[in-house]
């Protein structure tokens, strides 16, 4: 077991709502149609004003309150995001500004919706080594602004959000049993933003084409999602000598009702035990599994020496899991 305690959490929601039955007034769409499709019902927009950054740092004084440690107790601040502030500085350095902290590592990682779980492996070996004690780690996303708000196959399915959660090591009994990532950029355009960086500057060409929005191949990345996020939460409880019966908690990323009960069927894990907050959030990538975590944290439905399965995949095409022992 790689030792480390999530000693606090925290999630940060902006306050409008827009339901199914808004974007019917947008789009050609329907509440029946989205629900039936997804699972979601509605999901959190942010104002003009909000950037990622201010979504993590308000997030991220709830999870220090949680673990009732104060900015200058930290070693590192990690943003896993698609939707930064800006490509430079980086969004986690906008966060340790607004923080107030000591002059600590701080960065973001881009896995997409992968990009928490990914930062908790990066967390786990930075804590194992001895490099850092106390680690802020953050899945914040302000999808709002990179849908295509024409799209009916896209807009409908994102939402902003954050979630943090403070990992500190510890001499106690808890950590990572097992975990597993990966990736396969052969198939990374099936879910990308094709303009805005190297590849494709901007240009009013690429701005026309709304080539600065989400495109998604949908039928085809839910066919490499279900495999995908089914294979990595099965390979780590094989990896533990686990059946899904023995994980007491299952918090999977919510990108679609449909995928996570095909893989609840392919890691035998009861839906009873499975987390769902696609109904209200939509998939907010990086931010779901945290979100979802501060949510189950703050009900009180982990105790501790419980056994928690993570899973997610993304665009890149990237997948994870872990798990943990509360």
């Amino acid at each position: 077991m790689r030792k480390l305690k999530i000693v606090g959490t925290g999630s940060c929601l902006p306050k409008k709502v827009l339901t199914n039955f808004d974007l019917e007034q947008m789009v050609d769409t329907s509440d029946e149609w989205i629900t039936s499709r997804t699972g979601i019902k509605e999901r959190r927009i942010a104002d003009d004003g909000t950037a990622t950054s201010d979504l993590v740092t308000g997030a991220a004084w709830k999870a220090l309150e949680s673990a009732q440690m104060e900015p200058k107790d930290l070693d590192a601040i990690i943003v896993a995001t698609v939707t930064p502030d800006m490509f430079y500085p980086s969004t986690a350095s906008c966060v340790q500004k607004e923080l107030g902290t000591r002059k600590i590592p701080v960065f973001d990682l881009s896995a997409a919706c992968s990009g928490f779980l990914y930062g908790l492996e990066i967390s786990s070996g930075l804590i194992s080594t001895g490099a850092c004690r106390n680690i802020l780690l953050s899945g914040a996303e302000v999808m709002s602004k990179v849908v295509n708000w024409e799209d009916r196959n896209t807009c409908v399915l994102f939402g902003d959000g954050a979630g943090v959660v403070i990992i500190s090591a510890t001499d106690g009994d808890h950590g990572i049993y097992a975990s597993a990532w990966g990736a396969d950029g052969s198939i990374g355009e099936l879910l990308m933003q094709p303009a805005g960086g190297t590849r494709m500057p901007p240009t009013h060409e690429t701005i026309d084409r709304k080539l600065h929005t989400v495109h998604m191949k949908g039928n085809e990345v839910f066919k490499h999602a279900v495999r995908a996020m089914g294979d990595a939460a099965v390979e780590v409880l094989k990896r533990q000598g686990l059946t899904g019966d023995d994980v007491d908690l299952f918090i999977p990323h919510q990108a679609n009702r449909r995928i996570i009960e095909a893989t609840c069927r392919r890691a035998k894990v009861p839906l009873e035990k499975t987390v769902i907050t696609i109904d209200k959030y939509g998939n907010v990538p990086a931010a779901s599994i945290p979100i979802a975590l501060d949510e189950v944290v703050r009900e009180r439905r982990l105790k501790r020496g419980d056994t928690v399965l993570l899973a997610s995949f993304g665009g890149g095409f990237t997948w994870a899991a872990a798990v943990l022992k509360w």
